[in-house]
């Protein structure tokens, strides 16, 4: 277990340092050449997510699984993946990975006031539409496509399963990076929320979005997954009715042999009287 929490710790911070960084980073660069950034940095920034994410799948995923995202390990726990006490240890070990993941971009860039945060409203390149119910029906819903996303992926041993994941990470970040930045994960939230300064701790105030709405998303996830599009649930559901069709088949056909036997004993008994 110790081998799991080491490296979704290395994963989370890893995904908080390599995407946040490049969200920093190349906003920052964008700067000194103009001050419409967005245009330019939306797919650099949901690419540096996207192949992060797949990098440490690879990394990480033989022996974690590479969740690095507490709303997938919620997910992994209602499908049935892991224990409830697992999931409880990778949450706290991804937070954990995501503080320090953005404690590392605010040391290399000398600057705690952008760490790539994530938030609404004026925080927010659309804070005219981005109210806190846009924000949180965006999280959810973005969060709900890449858990999906995620399950079907993992569930059978798939070579390109990296890859797939990884880009659909991209393809949520390109819709979200305009309305809220996109979290998708509340560990890459917590993380920058916690040490970005100079805000007056209005990040902080709107990080609740940012866990609670992928939580939401990722649970609605799980429950179609499990009980609806799992192919798999379904034909062992099935194979179980079988069994038990085939189960009752045989006592009914033992009950009849034995009420058989029986018949023939008391006609015997009842020639014999007669007699």
């Amino acid at each position: 277990m110790i081998r799991k929490l080491v490296s979704e710790f290395l994963g989370t911070m890893f995904l908080v340092l390599f995407g946040c960084g490049i969200a920093v980073g190349f906003t920052t660069y964008m700067n000194t050449l103009t001050t419409v950034t967005l245009p330019y940095t939306l797919l650099v920034i949901a690419l540096g997510f996207g192949l992060s994410l797949t990098a440490i799948i690879y990394m990480f995923g033989n022996t974690s699984g590479a969740h690095v995202n507490p709303a997938v390990s919620i997910a992994m726990a209602i499908d049935g993946r892991m224990s409830v006490l697992e999931c409880v240890e990778y949450v706290v070990v991804q937070i954990l990975g995501g503080i320090v993941g953005a404690e590392i971009v605010g040391l290399l860039f000398g600057n705690y006031a952008s760490l790539g945060a994530n938030g609404y409203a004026t925080l927010s390149n659309l804070p005219e539409i981005t109210t806190a119910g846009v924000a949180f029906a965006v999280e959810a819903i973005l969060t709900f496509a890449f858990v999906l996303v995620v399950l079907t992926a993992s569930k059978e041993k798939n070579k390109n399963a990296g890859l797939g994941i990884g880009l659909s990470l991209a393809l949520v970040h390109l819709f979200g990076i305009p309305f809220t930045g996109t979290s998708v994960n509340p560990a890459r939230s917590i993380g920058p929320a916690l040490l970005t300064t100079g805000d007056d701790g209005l990040v902080l105030s709107q990080l609740w979005v940012f866990i609670v709405a992928p939580i939401v998303g990722a649970v609605l996830a799980s429950l179609l997954f499990r009980f609806v599009l799992n192919v798999s649930t379904k034909e062992k559901i099935s194979t179980k009715v079988e069994e038990v069709k085939e189960t009752i088949a045989d006592v009914v056909d033992e009950v009849e042999k034995e009420t058989k036997k029986v018949v023939k004993k008391v006609k015997k008994q009842t020639a014999k009287k007669a007699k």
